[in-house]
């Protein structure tokens, strides 16, 4: 459960941000669905994205390894649960990816329509 902890932040994160952008732009050339969707989608895409930028990669943390560890005098390591520092970054940058690409999917929709 702990790997699909961060996925399921990214897209809760990126249907919040397309829901906002859709609401927020003139015009509203996508409906509620599509812009959860386009958001949710674009909420993993900007993750994965913001993910290859070296500042950006030790803030978010690693999809698969969420677990944080704390090393003893011995030098061993032990669990100590999640790192919800990492989940918010993902959720942020989930939220910021899928307004991204709910405004741009919008943009194209209005300028086709035309």
């Amino acid at each position: 459960m702990e790997a699909l902890l961060p996925i399921i932040m990214q897209l809760v994160g990126g249907g919040l941000g397309g829901g906002a952008v859709s609401k927020l732009m003139s015009g509203g050339n996508l409906n509620a669905v599509m812009s959860l969707v386009t958001g949710a989608v674009g909420g993993v895409g900007g993750t994965a994205i913001a993910g290859m930028i070296p500042g950006l990669s030790d803030l978010l943390g690693k999809a698969g390894d969420m677990a944080g560890t704390v090393s003893d005098a011995a030098g061993t390591t032990a669990a100590t649960g999640l790192d919800f520092g990492a989940l918010a970054g993902q959720g942020a940058t989930g939220l910021v990816g899928g307004g991204i690409l709910t405004g741009v999917v919008s943009l194209i929709k209005g300028a086709m329509s035309k």
